[in-house]
Formats: structure tokens, C-alpha cells, sequence
């Protein structure tokens, strides 16, 4: 062997090297959620398995990453208003994934708001896409009755009032268009 393979066969021996180095430095970027308070302030990718998706009080969803979801240190937080640009999120559960975000504190424990499937990064995959219809709101009709499981009553029909006769003016005498003044 020549003196200059050798000298190439070792640039790209090193430059895997650090290819490798590189791709597993960004792979290992995500702490475990057991570990995401030590990073409160700060915008962090945390990982961990969804164990329940939980509603609580106003709409807001909980991704809970352990079975007791009060002694746990870290929970993802999804505000109503949010779930159309996320997708649904029951579907994470039993899931491992990645979310970034601000860490921040609640109640003592960690958090990140999930705002958009963006954070999830590859795991938003798992999400199905969200139809046109399901971009707006529906629109619940005025009278909708919760207790009566849905159904709702859309009115009676009523036939439209009858128009009031206006009185009408009567005319004057008739104004000639031609000029009295000639013959």
C-alpha cells in the first residue's frame, strides 16, 4: 500500500468517525421525562412512553407517563383550543415519543404545552391527519339539550306573518311636459 491510501483511507476512517459522533450526539438530544425538571426555563426535547391520555376540567388533556399520574414528574399538556392543530391524541397512548418545547413548572413538576404536532416531531406521525371539516368548529344549534343524550328540538314551524298594507298616496292632477307658453 501507497503512503497516500493509507493517509485517505484514514480521512475517511475519521470522517465516519465523526459522522457517527454526530448523528448519535443528535439521536441521545432527548433527555428521559424523569429528568426534564433539571431543564425548567429552558426549550428541551423530552422522551418517554405515554402511559394514559386523561380529559380534565375546561377541555384540557393530560399525556401522563406514569401509571400515578400524582407522583409523577413530568406531564404533557394539551389546551382545548390546541387539540385541532395537534390531532387526537388518544392515539399516543402506549406510544413512546419525543416532544419539544419549553419546560416549564406546574404544581411542582414539569411540563411542556403541546400547542402543535410539529412538537412531536417524528412521533406527530402517529397522529392521524386531521380532515378539512375537522379545521372548524362544529356548531351546536341554540337549543341543544346534553341531558337528552344529543337530540334537540329544531323549533316549530310558523308561517311568516302576513306584510301590512301601506296606504297609498293619491296623486295630484297630471303636469303636462310641454311648454304652455307655445301653441
Amino acid at each position: 500500500m501507497h503512503l497516500l491510501d493509507v493517509r485517505s483511507l484514514l480521512k475517511v476512517a475519521l470522517l465516519a468517525a465523526t459522522v457517527s459522533a454526530t448523528s448519535l450526539a443528535l439521536a441521545t438530544d432527548c433527555v428521559p421525562f424523569a429528568e426534564a425538571h433539571h431543564y425548567l426555563g429552558k426549550t428541551r426535547c423530552v422522551t418517554g412512553t405515554v402511559v394514559h391520555v386523561k380529559e380534565g376540567n375546561s377541555g384540557v388533556t393530560f399525556l401522563d407517563f406514569c401509571e400515578n399520574y400524582e407522583t409523577c414528574p413530568f406531564v404533557v399538556v394539551v389546551f382545548q383550543g390546541d387539540l385541532r392543530r395537534v390531532g387526537d391524541v388518544h392515539r399516543l397512548t402506549g406510544q413512546t415519543i419525543e416532544i419539544k418545547g419549553m419546560v416549564e413548572e406546574y404544581d411542582g413538576r414539569a411540563e411542556i404545552i403541546l400547542r402543535h404536532s410539529q412538537q412531536l416531531g417524528d412521533s406527530a406521525s402517529l397522529l392521524p391527519p386531521l380532515s378539512k371539516d375537522a379545521a372548524v368548529a362544529p356548531s351546536l344549534p341554540a337549543d341543544y339539550d346534553v341531558e337528552r343524550g344529543g337530540h334537540y328540538s329544531a323549533g316549530k314551524f310558523k308561517h311568516p306573518k302576513k306584510a301590512k298594507a301601506t296606504p297609498t298616496k293619491k296623486q295630484g292632477a297630471p303636469v303636462s311636459i310641454e311648454d304652455p307658453s307655445q301653441p
